[in-house]
């Protein structure tokens, strides 16, 4: 006798429902190694979406690592523009502040006024240069000096007489500005002629050389 409705709905829930059941009855029909090789293929399934579900998280935390490392490097080459840019107008005061104070005291010891600037030998540049008739004046100027920069001055005087000679004079005045100086700067610079100064006072004697 062929099962009524009922019986069918009855036998597929348990079909649906009970995996013993479904594995008699696929035993019986000669598929149930195929059907737990396919519960294994899903269980595995499951496992490797929760792997890239797992994957995706990290790639999204990454992904905010990465933008949050980008914001700080932007905020850092920020930084380091404003501090170069700090340096730049620090380093311009200390030259304009350097012309002003050396052509004050040049009035105020030889009478004589001098406009000062810089100039560029050999793409190297002076920070102080000016000229009259008789004399004329090769500086530098820095807020801390150092025998290497007594020695970078001498140098570029030296530079002006092999390759512009004509901004020389009869008379050098060699000058370096400096907020502070280094004992062993001071002597190097004694030694050499160069006069060195403050905004206050002398540090070393002005010194007029025969060009």
């Amino acid at each position: 006798m062929a099962p009524s409705a009922e019986e069918k709905r009855k036998f597929l829930r348990s079909l649906d429902e009970d995996i013993e059941f479904r594995y008699a009855v696929a035993g019986y029909l000669g598929i149930s190694e195929i059907l737990k090789r396919l519960d294994s293929l899903e269980e595995n399934m499951l496992k490797l979406w929760e792997e890239v579900r797992s994957l995706r998280e990290d790639v999204n935390t990454l992904r905010g690592d990465v933008n949050a490392l980008k914001v700080d490097v932007s905020t850092l080459k920020n930084d380091v523009r404003e501090i170069r840019t700090t340096l730049d107008r620090l380093t311009l005061t200390v030259e304009e502040e350097a012309r002003s104070v050396i052509k004050y005291k040049v009035k105020e010891k030889l009478n004589v006024e001098i406009e000062l600037s810089n100039i560029f030998i050999d793409s190297k540049e002076v920070d102080i240069y000016g000229a009259d008739d008789e004399i004329c004046i090769i500086g530098e100027a820095t807020v801390r000096l150092s025998v290497k920069l007594v020695n970078e001055l001498l140098d570029k005087v030296e530079l002006i007489k092999s390759k512009r000679p004509d901004l020389l004079r009869k008379k050098i005045i060699k000058v370096i500005y400096t907020d502070y100086a280094a004992l062993e700067a001071i002597e190097a610079a004694r030694n050499n002629g160069v006069w060195i100064l403050r905004w206050d006072k002398d540090l070393t004697p002005i010194v007029i050389e025969a060009g």
